[in-house]
């Protein structure tokens, strides 16, 4: 039997972007309406004094890297990653991963994320793991790196393709992971391009971060990275470009034409001093531009919310106009433009036939008071605690703060298990 319920009584952005009240009806997986029709012998939950919104996407981030979260600050992108990062990954278990995934759904559920694409290293598995024990979706890939292990990790990434894609009800699905110009260099890129044109695969990779990274590859290949990478093919197979600081016109332009889609990442941007990509240049051009907070080790939480905000006020900056990237822009980046980054379809909007992933967010807060615009006040006033409800496919993942796929107790147990093994620092 199908499952069923009514949002009663909520409040919500219309097509129009008015705050409207109405009741969202559930069927299954899917909103079957959205109107002021009273509902009848059905599941009922209170949507009184709560702001109804599509659920968080965060288009980029490293879940597992929770575990190093506090390991290392306040170094330069490549010193940090260089030093003190990739030393104690290759230490990192299976055991490791799994643990570190499932505390990232605890915190990103807490925080009214309900999708997420995630890059990282090997048993990649792990992740799909709590992928389907959480409720959440995930769209995971591989970290792939020419001078470690190339060959392999790029076979692995297939088989997770393989394996995964599609699984948990369709809430999982595999990208290809190049992990970036300066560890993927051309050659390999175009290994990638054979398997992923095989397998029909998307590609999820860093690009254009610092200014390092930009002189790097005008050193070694007389060109810009969009240009590099646009010659291997790797773009003709639809790519989630995460970052994208340093971008010139004529890589804008080729963006634009090869309908890559952005993963803007202000808060770990800002915190490596790697610099302010310039989202208005971008969403002038119609490329899609989505939201993601990286690793818990860069930035250091995984609170969406906090991006959205970062997102908003940082455009106003950059550009000094007070009209770049308002409000109900920003969300949406974190909503809709993430769905489309990740590729899923029909998910990102409060929309009959779109999928019932849905947060109702508490208003009755003192930063909720008064209440004019509670689209306005959700990304410049609230903060992710406000997320009281969380719906991924029809299904309840957290009401009224307490989770119902997850045992929070047990997993920060664990979690600090594998974090003290690894690092001896965790007291």
């Amino acid at each position: 039997m199908a499952n069923e319920f009514v949002i009663q009584g909520v409040k919500l952005l219309n097509p129009a972007g008015e705050v409207v009240t109405a009741n969202i009806f559930v069927s299954g997986d899917k909103i079957s309406k959205i109107s002021a029709d009273e509902p009848a012998n059905t599941k009922i939950i209170d949507g009184k004094g709560k702001f109804a919104t599509p659920g968080l996407v965060n288009a980029h981030t490293h879940a597992s890297m929770t575990l190093l979260r506090s390991y290392s600050d306040d170094k330069a992108l490549m010193d940090w990653l260089q030093k003190d990062i990739w030393p104690i990954e290759d230490k990192m278990t299976r055991q490791d991963i799994y643990w570190g995934a499932k505390l990232a759904a605890v915190e990103m559920i807490r925080g009214g994320t309900t999708a997420f694409a995630d890059m990282y290293g090997p048993c990649m598995e792990e992740v799909a793991k709590v992928v389907d024990e959480s409720g959440l979706r995930g769209s995971l890939s591989q970290g792939l790196i020419s001078f470690a292990n190339g060959d392999k990790k790029l076979a692995s990434n297939v088989e997770l393709y393989k394996n995964f894609h599609g699984a948990a009800d369709g809430r999982i699905t595999i990208m290809l992971g190049p992990h970036a110009i300066y560890t993927c260099p051309p050659d390999y890129l175009k290994k990638v391009v054979v398997e992923a044109e095989k397998l029909g695969a998307e590609i999820h990779m860093h690009m254009n971060e610092t200014k390092t990274e930009i002189e790097d590859c005008l050193k070694n290949y007389g060109k810009r990275p969009f240009e590099v990478v646009a010659e291997t093919g790797l773009l003709d197979c639809g790519m989630l470009a995460a970052h994208c600081v340093w971008l010139s016109d004529a890589e804008i332009e080729i963006m634009s034409k090869k309908n890559v889609r952005v993963a803007h990442n202000p808060g770990s941007n800002m915190k490596l001093a790697s610099g302010i990509a310039p989202v208005t240049k971008l969403l002038a051009k119609n490329v899609t531009v989505a939201l993601g907070t990286d690793g818990a080790s860069s930035n250091n939480n995984l609170d969406m919310l906090e991006e959205v905000r970062l997102a908003a006020l940082l455009a106003k900056v950059d550009t000094l106009d007070p009209l770049a990237v308002p409000a109900a822009q920003a969300l949406q980046m974190a909503t809709e433009f993430g769905a489309k980054a990740l590729n899923l379809s029909k998910v990102g909007r409060l929309e009959a036939g779109f999928k019932a992933d849905i947060v109702l967010w508490d208003m009755g807060g003192v930063d909720w008071q008064p209440n004019y615009n509670p689209a306005s006040l959700l990304v410049y006033s609230a903060n992710a605690s406000a997320a009281d409800t969380v719906i991924v496919d029809g299904k309840i993942l957290m009401q009224g703060r307490e989770l119902k796929t997850l045992d929070e107790e047990k997993i920060i147990a664990e979690f600090n298990s594998c974090a003290n093994r690894l690092t001896g620092k965790n007291s």
